[in-house]
């Protein structure tokens, strides 16, 4: 439900992040060989928008246009299609053909101008991480869960962002908002929504003092249950993971607090990214083999039913993705 997909010369400048380093070379990108040694069949290509150079308005739209038309030629040199909705998914579960979910981490781009979602839905984009580290230059969204809240939670505006991604069609992702803003999203949104990458604050995994530093990232059981209880899902990701062992263990522990039907695999990598130390399987340091039936296989030796496997592994996706598209 999460991954980093940076065409050649696509990926944020690093001087966005406050590193000050120059932009490391691109490498060549197989999306379609990519997808196919990862065992995905789908996987949400996103793009970090306030890591790019958004220095005034309009850039962050110039920066998200500008990886939307390079993904249309990687997408067209290599033989894949954006999948639109959920039946996009099924079909191309059925027929082993892989798709994109066309996304975009930080929704910077909108400026206080709603058109501009209508701009991007026509242009293939079916899910909307709203918030990521840094507000809208011109109109903020919503308070995040690693800054100072400032918004009082969602903004009006942000409330207003949400009703125009219901009535667009577009899946609303809450990953890096705050409770109080997941909470006011809860109370405006028609629609389910997710949070597509994180893990649970009672997880310390093998490195507490990480986990103790990510803590603002993680999302406490009651927050989980209230994204589930409104027909939502929580996507797991590998940070605070060392090994597929250990990544089952955590996704075992979401199932236990919220359930199989809202639980999703959200690694938050650069499994199909062109950027420098990307590829298929670079999860851990170490692993080699497709990701996915190493997940899959996991996930059965830890227990979980084959009814289980398959919705977290991506029925229970399809199934939020149709109802925001409906």
């Amino acid at each position: 439900m999460h991954n980093h997909v940076y065409p050649a010369g696509t990926e944020p400048h690093p001087r966005g992040r406050g590193r000050g380093r120059e932009e490391a070379p691109a490498v060549g990108l197989a999306l379609g060989d990519e997808l196919r040694r990862s065992g995905f069949t789908a996987v949400c290509a996103s793009y970090v928008l306030d890591f790019a150079a958004n220095e005034r308005p309009g850039d962050a739209r110039a920066n998200l246009l500008r990886w939307l038309d390079a993904m249309d030629a990687e997408l067209e040199r290599a033989g894949v299609r954006r999948a639109l909705g959920a039946k996009d998914l099924e079909a191309a579960r059925d027929h082993g053909v892989p798709v994109l979910v066309q996304s975009v981490e930080g929704a910077h781009f909108i400026e206080g101008d709603l058109a501009r979602l209508a701009e991007v839905h026509g242009r293939g984009l079916r899910h909307l991480q709203l918030l990521h580290e840094k507000d809208d230059l011109v109109r903020p969204l919503g308070d995040t869960n690693t800054a100072v809240a400032h918004l009082g939670g969602l903004t009006p505006f942000g409330a207003d962002v949400v009703r125009e991604c219901n009535r667009l069609g577009i899946l609303v992702d809450l990953a890096h908002a705050s409770h109080e803003t997941v909470a006011a999203v809860l109370r405006v949104t028609s629609r389910p929504v997710i949070v597509s990458h994180t893990n649970l604050t009672t997880w310390a995994g093998s490195n507490p003092r990480l986990a103790e530093m990510m803590r603002p990232r993680l999302i406490a059981v009651e927050h989980a249950k209230a994204v589930a209880d409104a027909g939502g899902i929580v996507g797991v990701w590998t940070h605070l993971t060392s090994s597929v062992g250990e990544l089952v263990a955590s996704i075992k522990a979401m199932v236990d607090a919220i359930g199989a039907d809202h639980v999703g695999l959200g690694t938050d990598t650069d499994l199909l990214s062109s950027r420098p130390g990307g590829g298929t399987n670079v999860a851990w340091p170490g692993f080699s083999g497709a990701l996915y039936p190493a997940i899959a296989a996991e996930m059965t030796r830890q227990g979980l039913s084959s009814t289980e496997i398959a919705k977290i592994s991506g029925e229970n996706y399809a199934r939020v993705l149709g109802a925001a598209s409906r």
